[in-house]
């Protein structure tokens, strides 16, 4: 375990490898073929790499083996030589080392240049100083060497040998690189010197790019790559350097390389929030997003725009345009962020034009076969209606061309844009009610059907009347029908339309045994094809009478607006009014009807009114209170104005909520943290002390040259509004520190907890507090639950009254509650005793991972089917306010309440709501408060909290959080109480 636990770079796997003896592996080594020796040096090593002793190989190996010209031989000779030990028990080199250095030195000046830049490579890898010592003068010559493969290595090695050695081994390094690297022409290997020089020797690096600034896009990307780390490296140290690598900067943002310009770019923003600073960027950035066919490189640079946006959206509208040619991507996760993005950059200057490429985007779906495009179309959809809700004067441009998605997937969206444009804006609403009137017959989707009709009965006015009536009778296949007296007697009916039909009697046998008369209604042409009949028919004849209710509900709205249009007593008014009684009775019929087919009571047709279930005496009872408005004249006028103007104000008022942005601050929100995921509106709350240090730019000294543009400019303000420091998370976030141990024990222990995605950073402050040096201080950690330890901290050694940090990566698996204990081990080096301090645990919440975020009421009810994981838990408090209760689960949970405020108000003893969050995982949690206040029990309140989510370790952990911070509640209360 020594050799592995030494400088080694090799692991290899040895579980499957069979053993050899060590006898037989030195006879095998003295053989001629080299073949054999390749088999048994194989052997050697991996019996070496797991952990066995071979004191007798490297002389043997050194004897057979040195001098050999097979080439892969030598490759594992290098192997060999690396996890050889190279020192004796007295960390003295080997005698045998000499032999060993004699034949490195042969194979740099080897006449094959792939030797030598073999043998340059596995240098980089060696840090005995003892034997690279006597090579540095054959890699010094290497880097004259004709051919560029053995340079480059030999500038590579010369940067290790300098790096791990100082002066010692390559006192003049820095020159000789500098020397090298203006002399070399080879792409690999002025990276090579340019690596040494960016690590060993800035100022020189600074100087040769400055002397090349003309030439850097012809050194390849690694060097361009160089160069933006070595700007971010003295720009972080000093700021006042931006403006001398401005032009750097611009020009390799042109660079052909995409990884070149991306880095570019994001160098460039994150020193600078000049406005040209950021419109460069952005450029670049949709320069890549439409140029590069790798969709995770599309998806990682709109996230970089993304974050443009939100430090300053004004500059990145100016490059909106670019943006959206993104759309065209067939991914749909694309198209969704692009759309995000694209939504909080528009404008009254490129509405026009955002709004033409949706127009095309949606036409798209419609004209090619587009993987996920009902989704996609759904969005665009969404789009759309956020930017007429922003900018109605653009309404006119497309809700035309929208409306011919009335029968395809996505409809309904298309339908709720629609009903929200009629109410909002009264010159489109004549052309969009008869264009939708028009289109009844083509929709196919009962609930789009339903909102239609709504529109239809509230919406049409006195010139679109009658064909309105005519469309919906039509879609429904009901005609008008008159009494026709005639000599034949009744039972003939005939309809304005020319068109007879008549009823039939038939006795039909009950299900107790009794007899009853059926009375069914024939048209001529009844036995028409499924195709020819129109949908609305199809879906009531089928049992939605729901939507037959709501049939029968904008015929009689229409029929009463009509009555009030001719009078009471016309004729045109007593056909429209005889039309929509037809229609109520035919749909009664049929509720009465399936209602007994589908009952096993015996009872007889006159008393179905009392055995109907709720869902069709529900529907009964409208359709008698249609027929009671048209029939009775003595009608309250309070029905009159329900039906007729109080759906069309509510939902007047219902758009006018719905246009506060969902990125606001929802309710039950006001009292969040500032430790907690931030501010909904999507800002950066700043920490900034009041004693900081501002650098006035008008203050500040002319130095820069004629045409240089200063990229501090917009730093000034950032530093002022804290936004410099909202990221110093030991500032904001000092409620993730944890005391490990007490006060008065040896060592004390804290630890700041980090939780960053999947990975939860560790770090440990140890304090000695005695006056004795302890060694070999280890902290021992373990887990419970989904959390792995992923990097065990090392053992070390505290001086008296002195501390040090300690690092140590947890893995995260799932959303889940986890626990972090351990011990601290250390000796005392005055009396060696060995000693232990127990650590408190930490506790790892889920609301470490849980942040509050928006859905809408759509996608909560999808979510919702969809999980199939549900916690149920009880709700035991001692408040009793049912707001005081939502408004204390939402802030101890840290989630939103999508359910509005205005539907929470008012006086009442239930209360239902809805919480939404997400996990830093992506996880979704759902959650609906339902909690009742009893009078029978005290005025105490009861229900249950219901959650849930894709997987069971979060829905788990939830509801443990909900049971404990309602019984916190309960101590509060009790305590508050005692008190007063």
């Amino acid at each position: 375990m020594s050799i592995i636990s030494d400088n080694c770079t090799v692991l290899l796997n040895t579980e499957k490898q069979t053993a050899i003896a060590h006898d037989d592996i030195l006879k095998q080594l003295e053989d001629s073929d080299d073949k054999v020796k390749l088999k048994s040096l194989k052997a050697a090593i991996y019996m070496m790499l797991s952990g066995e002793p071979m004191p007798k190989m490297l002389m043997t190996v050194i004897r057979f083996c040195i001098n050999t010209e097979d080439h892969e031989l030598k490759k594992l000779l290098m192997l060999f030589w690396e996890i050889v030990p190279k020192y004796d028990s007295n960390k003295k080199l080997l005698p045998e080392m000499i032999l060993v250095c004699n034949a490195l030195r042969n194979d740099l000046n080897h006449s094959n240049e792939f030797v030598r830049g073999c043998m340059l490579r596995f240098l980089c890898k060696l840090r005995e100083a003892e034997i690279i010592e006597p090579l540095v003068p054959s890699i010094k010559a290497c880097l004259e060497h004709r051919h560029s493969y053995v340079r480059k290595n030999a500038a590579l090695a010369v940067y290790h040998i300098h790096k791990h050695h100082g002066h010692a081994l390559v006192p003049d390094g820095a020159e000789l690189m500098e020397n090298f690297i203006q002399a070399e022409s080879e792409i690999g290997s002025r990276r090579n010197a340019f690596l040494m020089l960016f690590n060993e020797s800035e100022e020189a690096a600074i100087d040769f790019i400055a002397s090349t600034s003309g030439a850097l896009d012809r050194f390849g990307d690694g060097f361009a790559l160089l160069v933006l780390e070595l700007i971010r490296k003295v720009c972080r140290r000093d700021p006042q350097q931006k403006a001398r690598f401005l032009q750097f900067l611009f020009q390799l943002l042109a660079s052909p390389s995409a990884a070149v310009s991306y880095e570019a770019a994001w160098t460039l923003v994150g020193l600078s929030t000049s406005p040209t600073a950021v419109r460069a960027a952005a450029i670049t950035y949709t320069t890549l997003l439409t140029s590069q066919s790798d969709n995770n490189v599309k998806l990682i640079v709109l996230e970089r725009l993304a974050e443009i946006k939100d430090r300053d959206a004004r500059t990145l509208t100016d490059v909106l345009m670019d943006l959206m040619r993104a759309l065209t991507s067939p991914n749909i996760d694309i198209c969704k962020r692009t759309l995000q993005i694209a939504m909080d950059l528009v404008s009254p200057r490129n509405i026009d034009e955002v709004m033409q490429v949706l127009k095309r985007e949606i036409l798209r779906t419609k004209e090619s076969d587009l993987e996920n495009g009902g989704e996609y179309r759904a969005m665009l959809i969404h789009s759309v209606h956020a930017c007429a809700m922003k900018f109605p004067e653009v309404t006119s441009t497309i809700v035309h061309t929208l409306m011919e998605f009335l029968n395809v997937e996505g409809a309904m969206d298309v339908m709720i844009f629609v009903r929200a444009m009629v109410e909002q804006y009264d010159p489109l609403r004549s052309g969009i009610l008869h264009r939708l009137i028009a289109s009844l017959h083509e929709i196919k989707s009962s609930s789009v059907l339903a909102v239609a009709l709504w529109v239809v009965g509230e919406y049409a006015d006195s010139e679109g009347l009658e064909s309105a009536f005519e469309e919906v009778l039509a879609a429904a296949g009901i005609q008008y029908v008159v009494v026709a007296h005639s000599s034949e007697g009744a039972g003939r009916f005939s309809s304005t339309t020319g068109v007879d039909a008549s009823f039939g009697n038939k006795a039909v046998v009950l299900s107790d045994g009794t007899y009853a008369s059926q009375t069914t209604l024939a048209y001529p042409g009844s036995n028409e094809s499924d195709d020819q009949v129109p949908c609305l028919h199809q879906l009531i004849k089928s049992g939605d009478y729901f939507l037959g209710t709501v049939m029968t509900a904008s015929l009689t709205k229409l029929a009463l607006k009509s009555r009030l249009q001719h009078g009471f007593s016309s004729s045109q008014g007593n056909k429209h009014v005889l039309a929509a009684l037809r229609a109520i009775c035919e749909v009664a019929r049929l509720i009465e009807f399936s209602a007994l087919r589908n009952s096993d009571q015996c009872v007889q047709v006159h008393n179905t009114a009392e055995m109907l279930p709720g869902a069709y005496a529900d529907c009964l009872e409208r359709l008698a209170l249609f027929t009671q408005l048209l029939l009775n004249q003595d009608v309250p006028s309070s029905i009159h104005t329900a039906l007729s103007s109080d759906c069309k104000l509510s939902f007047s008022k219902y758009l006018e909520y719905s246009k506060v942005s969902l990125s606001q601050l929802p309710p039950f929100r006001s009292s969040q943290r500032v430790g907690d995921s931030s501010n909904l509106l999507g800002g950066s709350v700043g920490v900034c002390q009041p004693d900081d240090l501002i650098s006035w730019r008008q203050l500040r000294p002319r130095s820069l040259a004629p045409g240089e543009l200063d990229l501090c400019d917009g730093d000034d303000l950032m530093r002022a509004k804290g936004l410099f420091e909202a990221s110093d998370r030991i500032i904001s976030n000092s409620h993730h520190v944890y005391q490990l141990s007490g006060f008065a024990d040896p060592v004390y222990a804290e630890a700041y907890v980090v939780v960053h995605d999947y990975d939860i950073l560790l770090e440990v402050l140890v304090v000695n507090r005695t006056s004795a040096t302890l060694t070999n201080l280890a902290v021992e950690l373990n887990t419970m639950g989904d959390l792995k330890l992923v990097e065990r901290p090392q053992s070390l050694t505290i001086g008296p009254h002195d501390q040090q940090s300690i690092n140590a990566n947890i893995k995260v698996s799932s959303t889940e509650t986890g626990h972090i204990f351990g011990t601290i081990v250390y000796e005392n080096s005055s009396t060696a005793e060995k000693a232990y301090v127990n650590l408190n645990n930490i506790h790892l919440d889920i609301m470490d991972y849980i942040r509050p975020a928006m859905c809408s009421d759509e996608n909560f009810r999808s979510m919702w089917a969809e999980f199939e994981w549900e916690n149920k838990v009880a709700i035991t408090t001692a408040m009793l306010d049912l707001g005081d209760f939502l408004e204390h689960i939402v802030r101890t949970t840290n989630m939103t309440c999508l359910t509005p405020r205005s539907a929470l108000g008012g006086e009442s003893s239930f209360l239902a709501a809805n919480l939404y969050a997400k996990s830093i995982f992506g996880e979704d949690a759902l959650v609906n408060v339902s909690v009742e206040k009893k009078d029978d029990a005290d005025g105490k309140l009861s229900g249950y909290i219901r959650i849930r989510s894709k997987t069971q370790g979060i829905a788990l952990s939830l509801g443990d959080r909900i049971t404990s911070v309602q019984r916190t509640s309960n101590h509060s209360d009790q305590h508050t109480q005692l008190m007063s």
